[in-house]
Parts: structure tokens; C-alpha cells; sequence
């Protein structure tokens, strides 16, 4: 397969959430972006870029990546919409000479947030739909799901693939607040700095720490996890922890941790808005190209009551049984 000429991302600055429908948004741009490319028009590309991504993708780069990928690829027969994948139209696009993943971020005003390209590949396996690694909650006391079951008005992940099944977890108190006086600081927050573990005997292969924590309600999308650490089970699943404290992941990659290990401390790191643990399970470990695996968590209390083999859904308050 032909390498791309360099793979340009530029994360978005806002998060916009879609359905898998296309908007009319990204069709105006795809078909713009498509008319300009053939034409050999990089300057209009360019002038459809947001302020912010002018900024990070300049004139004369922009000009260099589209010229390298004329060269090698030639010139867009078709582009047609797979999906939303966090916040990026994918197209699979076919050329003169291959096919590539062209992805596209489009704000409302139709400006280009971001561009990225990859070779594309048939999704032709399936993922499990559930995680055969038995799982415990990876916290103690009593946690609340802000975001998590299978629909959009549940949780917002699902329109990415990766993280479709992800869940979103706070501490709410008795009044059903997240926080204590003005909540201006992360101090504020009862999640903030509570302890985290592992919720299966894991290997570490992936471990980042030192970024630091936001200003409750200013979000960091440049690292979009934050504090993270990924866990690989004995079964090939790939559980995803994001946001801790800064300087508090207790775990390194290569290490072999045991069900219910301190990994480190909960924060507001990241595309986060609020202290809170972002949780979810994958089937491989890039990102670019694995999908989300429901999580059902063994044995847990759900809104007072025991539960099996359950998967929590938004608004369950949920303890260790």
C-alpha cells in the first residue's frame, strides 16, 4: 500500500456531535473540498479553514500536503460518507490511483476545524459485542453515570466508534450536585482526586501523566485524554482510563496489574469539563481503527439494589456489591 504524504490532524476546538447522518454542513464542504482539489485550487481549500486552523495549518503547508497527495493519488473520483467518528466526517474517497480516509471537522459556519487522512481498510471483522473479562467497578463508594447506555440521548459517545460504549462517571451528593460551594476549582469537585483501579488483572500499554488539570469548564482538547492509562486483558480487550489528576498515574507501560490495583487518582485532564472518570473498552489498541465493546461489570449495586452482569446507563448511581 502507498504511504500517504503525511497525515495532517488538527483537533477541534469545539466538539460537535452528530448523528451518523450526514449534515449539511460536512456535504457542503466535501463537495467544495473535491472541486478545489481537482482544480488545483489549494488557496480556496486554505481559505475554507477556520481562524484557529489557518493558524496550525498555514498556507504554504497546506499548499505541500495537497500537492503530495496530488502526485501519488491524483485526482477524487468519489467521496462517500461513512460516518461520524469524534467529530470528523469520514469519506471514503477513491482516486485515480487508491483509496484513502479522508475525515473533514466542520464547524456551523462551514469553516474546516480539521483534516485528516489515512489509508482506508474494509472493516471486514467484527467486534464482540460484549467484554468476556469479568469486570469490577474500578472505584469504591457510590458513583453516578452522567453519561452511558445506547442511545444519543443517554450518552453522546456513541456517535464516535471507538468509544460508543463509553461511560462518563461522577460523584453527585444527597441534593444531586457534583460539587461543594462555588465549584470554581477542581478542590470543589467530589470526584476530584478520588482513587481509581483496576477492574481485571491488565497489562499497561499505554501510561501518560503530567498534563495538567483544567479550570473547571475550560476543556484542553489538544490532549484529548488527558491523564490516561490503557489496559490490556488477557482476552484482547483494551479498557481506557482518562482524566486523572496530574502526576498521579501510579502505573507505567509494561506493568502487570491485579483486579482492584491502584492506578492513580481521578482529575480534570484533557477534553474535560469537570472531574470526572472517563471509562470505556475497545478491541485493539489504535484508536484510529477499533471499535467500542460493551462493558457489563460482574456484580455491583445499581440505585441501592445487586446486580449481575450489568451495564450501567445514565443517571444510575452505582457502588461496589
Amino acid at each position: 500500500m502507498k504511504k500517504l504524504p503525511g497525515v495532517v490532524l488538527l483537533f477541534l476546538s469545539v466538539l460537535t456531535v452528530y448523528g451518523q447522518t450526514e449534515s449539511p454542513e460536512s456535504k457542503y464542504a466535501a463537495v467544495a473540498f473535491k472541486k478545489y482539489y481537482n482544480s488545483n485550487q489549494p488557496d480556496s481549500i486554505f481559505s475554507m479553514f477556520s481562524a484557529s486552523t489557518k493558524v496550525n495549518l498555514p498556507l504554504e503547508k497546506t499548499r505541500g500536503f495537497l500537492s503530495q497527495l496530488k502526485t501519488k493519488y491524483g485526482n477524487i473520483s468519489t467521496m462517500d460518507f461513512q460516518e461520524y467518528l469524534d467529530g470528523f466526517g469520514a469519506y471514503k474517497s477513491t482516486f485515480q490511483n487508491g483509496t484513502i480516509m479522508l475525515s473533514i471537522a466542520i464547524n456551523n459556519s462551514k469553516e474546516i476545524m480539521g483534516l485528516y487522512a489515512r489509508p482506508y481498510e474494509e472493516q471486514d471483522r467484527l467486534a464482540p459485542k460484549r467484554n468476556t473479562t469479568p469486570m469490577t467497578l474500578p472505584f469504591k463508594g457510590e458513583w453516578t453515570v452522567f453519561w452511558g447506555g445506547d442511545s444519543k440521548e443517554t450518552n453522546y459517545h456513541i456517535v464516535s466508534k471507538f468509544q460508543k460504549h463509553a461511560f462518563d462517571i461522577i460523584i453527585h451528593n444527597e441534593a444531586g450536585k457534583s460539587f461543594k460551594t462555588t465549584g470554581k476549582s477542581n478542590e470543589d469537585y467530589y470526584a476530584f482526586g478520588q482513587p481509581l483501579f483496576a477492574p481485571c488483572d491488565a497489562e499497561v500499554v499505554l501510561a501518560v501523566d503530567g498534563i495538567k488539570d483544567n479550570i473547571p469548564g475550560v476543556l484542553n482538547p489538544m490532549y484529548v485524554a488527558g491523564n490516561s492509562v490503557l489496559l490490556k486483558t488477557k482476552n484482547n480487550e483494551y479498557i481506557l482510563f482518562a482524566h486523572f489528576k496530574q502526576n498521579s498515574v501510579k502505573v507505567k507501560q509494561a506493568d502487570l496489574v491485579k483486579r482492584g490495583q491502584l492506578l492513580g487518582f481521578c482529575g480534570n485532564s484533557g477534553n474535560s469539563s469537570e472531574p470526572h472518570l472517563h471509562f470505556h473498552i475497545q478491541d485493539t489498541e489504535d484508536f484510529t481503527k477499533a471499535t467500542g465493546i460493551k462493558c457489563f461489570f460482574d456484580k455491583l449495586k445499581v440505585n441501592g439494589f445487586s446486580k449481575t452482569e450489568y451495564s450501567p446507563v445514565k443517571g444510575d448511581k452505582v457502588s461496589g456489591n
